[in-house]
């Protein structure tokens, strides 16, 4: 279970790159009820979704040649050179270096064998998202890869991840949790590509769940918005109920309502 009561190798962090950062601070605050709040020219424009005070997610824009609109997942660490090291080592690349964010933090953007991008964060000041797994908060996540072993032994080699192989009607789905943990602490999965007609034309990546009250609700705000809804609200017996969004600018998430007796 994603909590934020982070352990290395745990996701303390997400944020949102995009070309037109007042658009989608419209989109989010119409769609999940965050509010804004930026960091000043200080830290370049970039700044914090809040809902009740507690930080939900980082958001910043970028230009064309700097990276595509999308969502990146941060796991903590202790050590972000180690752990980039590690992960060079491993296969992966490293296309933002490690670099310190004022006295809040270390950080570093890798990409894994197959292309996944994901961010290193090592606490300062900021320890972390201060809401995660409550309706519009960070929920769980997914990477999807051409390989699920390939992954598997990339990420266990970098962070020391666990794995659970949990069945499902028509296949098996692979779980994630932090070194040392058991099968509680699960807070993502790994899903083969070309097994996701709504993922199977993208690359390696990761996509962030966020927890809502409820997933139709949320794709008819969706389109309210001007944003996609590339899947529709589809429920998956024993998980709930999920949707996969686009925002207008192209970044990607889904939502999700946790029930196990949904069906």
């Amino acid at each position: 279970m994603l909590t934020t009561r982070y352990v290395d190798g745990s996701p303390n962090w997400l944020d949102l790159a995009t070309p037109d950062l007042d658009a989608a601070v419209s989109f989010y605050s119409g769609l999940f009820g965050w509010q804004f709040q930026s960091g000043g020219p200080e830290v370049g424009g970039y700044g914090l979704f809040q809902l009740d005070g507690k930080s939900v997610a980082g958001a910043m824009t970028v230009t064309p040649d700097q990276a595509p609109p999308s969502w990146t997942v941060y796991f903590q660490t202790q050590d972000t050179d180690a752990t980039v090291r590690a992960a060079e080592q491993a296969g992966g690349s490293t296309p933002y270096k490690p670099m310190d964010v004022l006295d809040l933090g270390r950080m570093a953007v890798l990409a894994d064998r197959a292309g996944a991008v994901f961010g290193l964060w090592q606490p300062g000041r900021n320890k972390g998202l201060g809401l995660a797994t409550e309706d519009f908060s960070l929920n769980w996540i997914e990477l999807y890869a051409p390989d699920v072993d390939e992954a598997k032994e990339f990420y266990r080699s970098v962070f020391g991840w666990g794995t659970f192989d949990v069945p499902f009607p028509g296949g098996i789905y692979t779980t994630v949790n932090p070194a040392g943990t058991g099968e509680d602490d699960m807070f993502g999965g790994i899903v083969t590509l070309r097994d996701d007609a709504a993922e199977s034309d993208t690359g390696a990546h990761w996509t962030p769940y966020f927890h809502v009250p409820d997933v139709d609700a949320i794709a008819d705000r969706t389109r309210e918005l001007k944003g996609t809804v590339r899947l529709e609200p589809t429920s998956l017996p024993g998980v709930g109920r999920i949707a996969k969004i686009t925002d207008p600018q192209g970044a990607r998430f889904a939502v999700i309502k946790g029930d196990p007796n949904q069906t």
